[in-house]
């Protein structure tokens, strides 16, 4: 038995009203999990739709509890740190991470910001040791599979398009996914929603095709935690 972890950051919801307010990042990340859940429905699931409830920013009061020793924190420390010590043992449990996120102005939703800002943590998700040198910070977990799905109003954001460089979110994802202990990353995007024409209908066709596949080969074909370094494109 392993568990998923399944994040949500669009602040609309998958269904509405009116569909055209539908989140698209959502329905395509959902295609993944009813995927997973019909083949493995033994396994632990853990949901947070953090565009619709956001965690805290962290404040200077946070950042005080953090730098101070566990053991001589007050009761009004450990209470603020309650919320991050809950997010962090999520990721800590889950052998699967799933994230979907739309492009918003360029990057990712301020909600998204605020669970990683919970989650990165030092003597929790990463160590400091200046003996390292130039590199003195350390990920502590390891051996999990991430899968983003990302989508974006414009076009042409993989390596070499057009908006190349104007992409400030899958290469952020990809920064901060050895904080979530992952060691293969797969990346599902859906792209052309403003221009609302058969590229974008076939892009969110193709997107949601492709989660169905990556749910069905990770649920059968690969045991929990068996995973090799690198980053996968689908």
């Amino acid at each position: 038995m392993s568990t998923l972890l399944h994040i949500d950051s669009s602040v609309r919801a998958a269904n509405n009203a009116n569909s055209d307010h539908n989140s698209i990042s959502k329905n395509i990340a959902l295609r993944f999990v009813d995927t997973w859940k019909r083949n493995r429905p033994e396994d632990d699931y853990i949901y947070r739709d953090v565009g619709m409830n956001p965690p805290d920013f962290i404040t200077q009061d946070w950042i005080g509890a953090v730098f101070t020793p566990e053991n001589k924190r007050t009761p009004a420390q450990k209470e603020r740190l309650a919320l991050s010590d809950k997010l962090i043992d999520e990721v800590s449990a889950a052998d699967v991470i799933l994230i979907s996120s739309p492009m918003y102005n360029y990057g990712m939703p301020a909600q998204l910001k605020a669970w990683f800002d919970q989650i990165v943590r030092v003597n929790k998700t990463f160590d400091f040791d200046l003996s390292r040198g130039d590199f003195p910070l350390q990920p502590m977990l390891s051996g999990k599979k991430l899968i983003i799905v990302t989508s974006s109003g414009e076009f042409g954001f993989e390596k070499g398009g057009i908006r190349e460089m104007s992409d400030h979110l899958a290469p952020h994802l990809r920064t901060l996914s050895k904080y979530l202990g992952a060691e293969t990353m797969y990346e599902i995007a859906s792209e052309y929603q403003e221009f609302g024409d058969d590229r974008h209908r076939l892009s969110v066709a193709n997107a949601t095709n492709r989660a169905e596949k990556l749910a069905s080969e990770l649920s059968i074909s690969t045991p929990a935690g068996s995973v090799k370094n690198g980053i996968a494109t689908m």
